[in-house]
């Protein structure tokens, strides 16, 4: 990057509308350059629940065609990213005195056909007093219904979307800040500082605001002396448990306030539960989960499951804050979960996004271009694989053996998450190695320096953080004594050689 360059977009914020967009522009021949404060994926987009599904809750509020945008997505998706995209299946029990037995049918009918669903089993009715769900499930509960969705690594997700977008040309600076924005006649100047504390100035013509939580902030740089108040910060929360029932299924359960919680098979050992609506008024990057949520969830999932659980039994928590749109709606969960486009074309433009969700990250940058003028070209990303995702969807078990047979020496179970994790790009982490002596340093579990230095040298990583909770989930599988010798790793090769 140079002061004297030019860019046509200067995309603010890496979450996963930002990565999104870059990754479109950049296929379409636009010079890009997208900064992220901190690393990418590092807030909301990290924070979620890490389902690409439809929105069945949705159907409710009568959002019929974010419903129908994000069921064609989710098969688009699987798709293009079958390696950290894959089916689940939800359990939703029928608790008598909430949503009626017909509702449920009409809503999963419209579910199953809304969106043109090709990959994905329908839905079937299930007898909650069968194995595996009678000694799971509390015995009031008789009858339920397995319908499908599907898992996402939400953090792979962004940096997939990123590499992509430098892979065809534009430029990813994480740990780089925008401090001032200056709207010229024909051209945006702005200010931006890295990691170590320097300054630079670029210049753009177009400016793409998508900083989640901090979108009314970047507008304030653009637009000095107004009140921008078009968000409804929304925090959701979630707790990670021992694993809490046996089974590569989902639950769904209905609470008595009208919200959903979902528990989640979670990193093979673990259970994920959540989550919860709360309005966040505070700076978003302070963001934690509450006592009163923790007991939320817990109740919740109480209602349901034969063994109780409490917040002490949690082995890790996280938060986010969701960017919502303000719609003056009075409840936090009708708040509409669709984006909105807001376009300035005072001067040279600048677009601001608000809200969203990661099943339709990729349709919102196609809209973002058209929005912008910038989607003549064809439209391109929803039969692009992303990096690592040139498999088959329904043959995703064929590749776990090949990669086995051809990696012997690393073990089915740190095969299994490399290829999850990587892809097609497992031997770009490998490399030459013929055993597990080629692969440098040892940190613990299966991971060893190899994909250490990948991670660092392809995937923007820069801190043990980047990789032990964000890239991976390995900070809950790695005793401390190990994720400290991760921090010092990145410590000595951030070092001036």
């Amino acid at each position: 990057m140079s002061s004297d360059q030019t860019y046509d977009l200067l995309v603010i914020g890496g979450g996963i509308n930002g990565a999104g967009i870059a990754r479109d522009a950049a296929g379409r021949g636009q010079s890009v350059l997208l900064v992220e404060k901190d690393d990418l994926a590092s807030h909301t987009s990290s924070a979620s629940t890490k389902l690409v599904h439809g929105g069945l809750r949705y159907l409710e509020h009568y959002e019929f065609r974010l419903v129908r945008e994000s069921l064609i997505e989710r098969e688009r998706l699987l798709n293009i990213a079958p390696h950290i995209i894959w089916p689940l299946r939800f359990v939703l029990p029928h608790d008598a005195g909430l949503r009626p037995k017909w509702m449920l049918r009409l809503g999963l009918f419209l579910y199953d056909n809304l969106g043109g669903r090709k990959l994905l089993p329908g839905t079937r009715t299930v007898n909650l007093r069968d194995y595996p769900h009678a000694g799971i499930l509390e015995k009031r509960l008789k009858k339920g219904f397995e319908y499908s969705d599907c898992w996402v690594e939400d953090s792979r997700l962004v940096v997939l979307n990123a590499m992509d977008a430098k892979e065809h040309g534009a430029e990813v600076l994480t740990r780089t800040e925008c401090l001032k924005l200056y709207r010229g006649e024909d051209l945006w100047s702005a200010t931006l500082r890295s990691g170590d504390g320097s300054e630079q100035q670029i210049k753009a013509r177009i400016i793409v605001n998508s900083a989640g939580p901090w979108v009314d902030d970047v507008l304030g740089l653009a637009k000095p002396g107004n009140n921008h108040r078009n968000l409804r910060l929304v925090k959701g929360s979630h707790l990670v448990f021992p694993k809490l029932y046996e089974g590569r299924h989902a639950y769904i359960f209905q609470n008595k306030d009208g919200r959903i919680v979902f528990a989640i098979p979670y990193e093979r050992d673990f259970t994920l539960v959540g989550t919860t609506d709360v309005l966040f008024k505070d700076d978003p990057g302070t963001v934690a989960i509450s006592d009163e949520e923790k007991r939320y969830i817990c109740d919740a999932v109480n209602e349901y499951l034969r063994v109780d659980v409490s917040p002490e039994q949690a082995v890790w928590d996280y938060s986010g804050v969701r960017p919502l749109y303000e719609d003056q709606s009075g409840d936090n969960s009708t708040v509409t979960r669709d984006y909105v486009f807001a376009l300035d074309e005072d001067g040279p433009p600048i677009l601001s996004i608000f809200g969203g969700k990661i099943t339709t990250y990729r349709k919102l940058a196609e809209h973002a271009l058209e929005k912008l003028g910038l989607g003549s070209g064809e439209s391109w990303t929803a039969s692009a694989d992303l990096p690592g995702g040139d498999i088959d969807p329904a043959r995703f078990d064929e590749f776990f053996v090949d990669c086995i047979t051809r990696w012997p020496w690393f073990g089915p179970d740190g095969i299994l998450r490399l290829a999850r994790a990587y892809g097609t790009r497992m031997e770009r982490v490998f490399g030459k190695a013929s055993g597990l002596e080629d692969l440098g340093e040892h940190f613990g579990g299966d991971l060893y320096e190899a994909e250490l230095r990948y991670l660092a040298n392809e995937e923007f990583a820069q801190t043990s953080d980047d990789v032990l909770w964000r890239r991976s989930k390995l900070g809950l599988h790695l005793d401390e004594s190990a994720r400290t010798r991760v921090a010092s790793w990145f410590a000595r090769e951030s070092l001036p050689r």
